[in-house]
């Protein structure tokens, strides 16, 4: 038997530019396969692809409406990457409060 792929994780799904550019487009509404491609200047496979990968990590929820497929954002698996992301905002700010002090303390 063959190794089973493992599924992305939010954090290799937001690695994509194109992919981020997805995830703002469906804050707020859903959009289906069509819709988004119209979007983008790659084939409606690559952004079908695109758009399997933000489905596996969970970012993006998909139902049937007739014969399209619509999809949604889900949020919640981006608290993982804000949770990451505000351990080196503090680490900038700290770093950036120690510059402005030894900058003031120079000019004393």
């Amino acid at each position: 038997m063959g190794a089973e792929k493992a599924k992305p994780d939010v954090f290799q799904a937001v690695a994509d530019p194109t992919r981020r550019s997805m995830l703002k487009m469906l804050g707020g509404k859903e959009m289906s396969i069509a819709s988004i491609s119209s979007h983008f200047p790659i084939s409606r496979t690559a952004v079908a692809k695109h758009l399997r990968i933000l489905s596996e990590a969970g970012l993006v929820s998909e139902r049937k409406s007739g014969r399209e497929t619509l999809f949604t954002l889900q949020p919640e698996p981006l608290t993982e990457l804000q949770k990451w992301l505000q351990f080196f905002e503090l680490y900038w700010e700290n770093k950036v409060s120690a510059l402005k002090r030894f900058v003031e303390e120079e000019n004393d």
